[in-house]
């Protein structure tokens, strides 16, 4: 039996865009798993690289400067999130890491400006904020076309995710899993499904990462040096009346001989405009496929309802 994804579905090259065949081999990945693995994304190297640095030299500050960026009642959607605040849907134990957001920036008379706040940066790391604004802007880059080939094997034009994502409510998050002592529960983050339309994640070599396939097992994730792994999240599979499946997924303690190394990792959460209303795709829907959500939420009401569930929102 297989041990790993990578012994079962291929590494995925995006060298060629958001072709057709491409589109083909990402959607049918999408619809036996939940997820893909792809490489020749063309996100910035070198920046991906400074981005690594500057989040280690944040985390590695005392937890007291860290803390003064925990924005009390902000729903962890900025700065700083403590370690041990977030759990699970579910969870009896609260997840054993912390992590920083970055989201989209917006003028103040924005429309969405009431619904998704300022960024805040860390003043001790001048480079921290030109860095992660970039970065933010070249993830939104690759997930624009990721979610164009997604468009086109559902069948619909290429760019018909163009106006439901602009300025929609994303996620940058930069996440540490501490050093753990060898006797520690064997979680560091509970089995979840993600919140957004598709995640976008850089960092997974370090293992730890297991996807949960249709069989019931929990299978380790070893992607490639630098390649992504992209999961649908649970709007996409909403919208898509599950033929897009959300992925249950989790990160584990490593093998005793790594419980004093942190782990490191950075996904995208790409998401909706807060305004849009997330109905069902007719093609989606048929005889043998009823529509399981037949009343329509908009995309930020189903944010606040999940983001409860999580204990991110009181």
């Amino acid at each position: 039996m297989p041990s790993t994804i990578l012994e079962q579905v291929p590494v995925l090259s995006m060298s060629g865009g958001s072709s057709p065949a491409f589109a083909q081999a990402l959607g049918s990945s999408f619809e036996r798993f939940g997820f893909a693995m792809v490489q020749d994304h063309g996100l910035d190297s070198g920046l991906v690289e400074q981005g690594w640095a500057l989040a280690k030299a944040f985390f590695a500050l005392p937890e007291a400067v860290k803390r003064q960026y925990h924005i009390q009642g902000g729903a962890g959607q900025r700065g700083y999130t403590p370690y041990r605040t977030e759990i699970a849907k579910d969870a009896a134990e609260n997840d054993l890491k912390e992590f920083w957001h970055v989201g989209r920036d917006l003028p103040e008379d924005h429309p969405f400006a009431d619904r998704m706040p300022a960024n805040v940066w860390p003043a001790e790391i001048a480079p921290f904020k030109p860095c992660f604004q970039r970065l933010f802007a070249e993830f939104d880059r690759v997930g624009g076309m990721l979610l164009s080939a997604i468009a086109l094997h559902l069948g619909l034009p290429g760019d018909w995710f163009d106006d439901a994502v602009r300025d929609g409510n994303s996620i940058l998050r930069l996440l540490h899993y501490p050093p753990v002592p060898a006797d520690a529960p064997g979680i560091r983050a509970g089995a979840h499904e993600d919140i957004n339309l598709i995640t976008l994640l850089l960092g997974a070599e370090e293992a730890g990462l297991e996807l949960l396939d249709r069989e019931g097992r929990w299978l380790p994730v070893n992607p490639p040096e630098g390649a992504l792994v992209v999961n649908v999240g649970d709007m996409l599979q909403r919208l898509t009346n599950h033929r897009l499946p959300s992925t249950t997924h989790r990160v584990c303690n490593p093998p005793p001989e790594r419980r004093g190394h942190s782990r490191y990792s950075m996904p995208f959460f790409l998401h909706l405009r807060p305004d849009f209303l997330i109905g069902t795709l007719p093609d989606c829907v048929d005889e043998a496929h009823p529509n399981r959500y037949p009343e329509p939420i908009m995309a930020d009401a189903y944010l606040m309802e999940r983001l409860r569930e999580i204990g991110l929102l009181q």
